[in-house]
């Protein structure tokens, strides 16, 4: 059974917003993505997205492409993810999905992929360039192996497309703040966009991501969704530490882990020192 059902329930009666992280397996180095997402999950991260690289991410802005490129230097592969997962879920409880693109895994095998994906302790999947329309191979796949499948809406989506996606999807509903790439600015018409697709959307959790970079923007654009999701500003923020040879990776790990914190709770509150961190998973 996903995880994600229960963490969204649970949430929702703590009065609370899910924060999802995105992290690109590979990235900065093969040995360091793990310990990142351990660092994030201790942070707050209440979902967390691992991404299979690719060489045409085309929903992508430059910090993604670029994380995607770093990790495929080093030759990182769709087992790689695989095994990232399997590491993540040995210590943690925490819901894990993969995003990625179809086309790789429609190259592996679309059963074999979601088995081995379900195996490793995989919750769901992202595949921003999968139609629903076009989706019941991998649908079949992923309910045959307990996997949700997450679809993405965007502003220019008409009421009958959100719709079809709300009934399509499982896990959530991913909602795109903007048309354009992940990164790219917020615009004023976020707000009125993110309130019809709460009104549509009634069978899924509703959660927004793409230019949320802060708390503030998070806490902008949540008021109608169940979450949201930062990929671009935490792939920045660990481009600049892994890059800067002053710090150790105990330092680095321990920067990350707070900007996490710092994205879901903002300055006001302080992160827990790794010795008072709860078990990974703990609600």
């Amino acid at each position: 059974m996903s995880r994600l059902n229960p963490t969204f329930r649970r949430l929702r009666a703590q009065n609370e917003k899910a924060m999802g992280l995105f992290l690109t397996n590979g990235f900065p180095a093969p040995d360091a993505t793990l310990p990142i997402l351990h660092a994030i999950d201790r942070g707050g991260a209440d979902f967390i997205e691992l991404g299979m690289p690719f060489s045409d991410p085309l929903a992508e802005g430059r910090p993604i492409q670029r994380s995607s490129e770093r990790a495929l230097s080093h030759g990182v592969t769709l087992d790689d993810a695989f095994e990232t997962a399997a590491g993540f879920r040995a210590e943690s409880d925490t819901p894990l999905l993969l995003m990625g693109y179809i086309n790789p895994v429609l190259k592996y095998g679309a059963d074999r992929f979601c088995k081995n994906a379900a195996a490793a302790g995989v919750d769901g999947l992202i595949l921003p360039d999968l139609p629903p329309q076009e989706s019941a191979q991998i649908q079949e796949a992923t309910q045959a192996h307990g996997l949700d499948l997450v679809f993405l809406i965007a502003p220019n989506s008409s009421d009958d497309r959100i719709r079809q996606v709300d009934r399509k999807a499982s896990g959530f509903v991913y909602a795109v703040s903007v048309t354009g790439l992940t990164g790219s600015a917020l615009d004023g018409g976020v707000d009125a966009y993110l309130e019809r697709a709460r009104q549509l959307v009634t069978e899924n959790p509703l959660c927004v991501g793409f230019g949320i970079k802060t708390h503030e923007d998070a806490v902008r654009l949540t008021p109608h969704t169940d979450g949201f999701i930062v990929g671009s500003a935490l792939i920045n923020h660990v481009e600049a530490l892994w890059d800067d040879a002053s710090h150790s990776d105990a330092e680095r790990l321990d920067a990350v882990e707070a900007f996490a914190h710092t994205l879901k709770h903002g300055d006001d509150t302080p992160a827990p020192s790794s010795q008072e961190t709860a078990p990974a998973g703990t609600p």
